[in-house]
């Protein structure tokens, strides 16, 4: 029997979010950016107005939406997509994200979708088992990593939003251009099916992703690291009675994450940076065998990987902006700091983007005076947080991740999780970043 299509396969690992770096991995693009100083000679099809207009449909973008909607704000979302339902988006709502939304009053309905929930993290090697983030502890109402389809969660959000009539979203709005007037961005310009399209806000907010189309026009250039691995995602059947797992397997130089996904085992095999073509050559027979080795239980599946292209190699990156922001224009989310997939803290601390953008936005936006200085605000508020949750991530790369990558080297469990004083730390780092962040009313 063979494994499901790959076609809706997402991210659901807490420990490691997914995302899709082509031309790092040798991958031809083929997208060309048009220039911020490119003459505009497409005719529009509209020009609009609104007070905030955010650029990209993920986490931050959308929460974001909520947040200025529900406040009287105008706002309008550009999503390039038809739809939310895409390959590798990660799949995990931390206990900051699900206090936010129970300050909505969204909690609970959020929760009558299906979703599975995690409650630890660990290691697992032939000869111990230890772990790494225990949410049993935490002081919250969710001590658990909630796990639902991305896809899911940003259509329930966006559903939200839609009821309020100052939010307008827009799918298949392709951003080409930015729109300046005496230094100052004053909105975008988009190809849709039917044409050209132009949106004038007071501020512009660039919440698309990790591959910023808006950050590249705007000339932004981030400050990059390369955690030392990249990951191979692909998926077998599961069966019933099968364990429900989450550790990361560790055996021999090559590690293994299992995450039943109920319909399917989701399995993420780490590598070396940059080895997955030594690893493609020694043939897809190797490659079945090492699963087998690191997931026994999973030996008898195997036989369903028959096909490189039933893998997708998944190139891991980090950065950051020094700068967030020019004249009319802010980046949040990973178009302003992609995290390492460690603790898969990256969905969370974008929406903790949002939150701390509304509540230094809100009130200018509302009077027509967003200045600068707003924007500067948030900067300030969120990048000593992004700053140390990467310098952490970082930490447990090298410590575990790194280490336990190479055959001849022990796999050791992190000093702290011996001391009672700071092992719940990697549980409340992944949980909430360094501190709380709530949204003000």
């Amino acid at each position: 029997m063979r494994a499901p299509s790959l076609s809706n396969l997402s991210a659901a690992a807490p420990w490691i979010e997914t995302y899709a770096s082509k031309s790092a991995l040798g991958l031809e693009s083929g997208t060309r950016e048009m220039s911020v100083m490119e003459t505009r000679n497409e005719e529009n099809v509209d020009i609009r107005e609104t007070s905030c207009c955010i650029v990209g449909g993920g986490p931050a973008g959308v929460m974001l939406s909520l947040f200025l909607a529900r406040r009287g704000v105008r706002v309008d979302l550009l999503e390039a997509h038809k739809d939310f339902d895409r390959e590798f988006r990660g799949d995990t709502l931390h206990p900051s994200t699900m206090e936010v939304l129970d300050h909505l009053g969204l909690a609970d309905r959020l929760l009558e979708i299906p979703h599975t929930r995690l409650s630890e993290i660990g290691f697992e090697t032939p000869t111990s088992t230890f772990t790494i983030a225990d949410f049993n502890d935490l002081n919250t109402k969710f001590p658990y990593i909630t796990v639902m389809p991305q896809s899911a969660f940003l259509d329930f959000v966006v559903a939200e939003a839609r009821q309020y009539e100052n939010f307008t979203c827009t799918m298949n709005a392709n951003v080409k251009q930015l729109v300046e007037e005496n230094g100052k961005c004053v909105g975008v310009r988009y190809q849709s099916p039917d044409g050209w399209h132009e949106v004038r806000a007071d501020v512009v907010i660039a919440a698309d992703g990790r591959a910023s189309r808006l950050r590249k026009l705007a000339g932004f250039e981030p400050v990059s690291s390369s955690p030392p691995m990249d990951v191979l995602w692909l998926r077998v059947s599961s069966r019933p009675g099968d364990p429900h797992d989450l550790k990361f397997r560790v055996r021999n130089g090559h590690i293994l994450v299992v995450i039943n996904r109920g319909e399917f085992w989701q399995l993420g095999y780490i590598i070396l940076k940059g080895s997955y073509r030594s690893v493609k050559e020694e043939g897809i027979e190797a490659f079945r065998e090492a699963i087998a080795a690191l997931a026994p239980e999973l030996a008898d599946r195997v036989d369903e990987i028959t096909d490189w292209k039933e893998i997708t190699p998944l190139n891991v990156e980090a950065n950051r902006l020094k700068k967030w922001h020019r004249p009319g224009l802010l980046f949040i989310g990973d178009a302003a700091h992609a995290m390492s997939p460690v603790g898969g803290v990256g969905i969370n601390i974008a929406i903790g983007d949002a939150v701390a953008a509304a509540n230094e936005l809100i009130d200018p936006l509302l009077a027509g005076d967003v200045r600068e200085t707003h924007l500067a605000a948030v900067q300030k508020k969120r990048q000593l947080v992004v700053r140390l949750v990467q310098n952490f991530q970082t930490f447990l790369q090298n410590r575990v991740v790194k280490s336990a990558l190479h055959p001849d080297q022990p796999v050791k469990p992190p000093f702290f999780i011996h001391l009672p004083l700071i092992r719940q730390l990697p549980a409340r780092m992944i949980g909430y970043g360094i501190w709380k962040i709530g949204l003000r009313d």
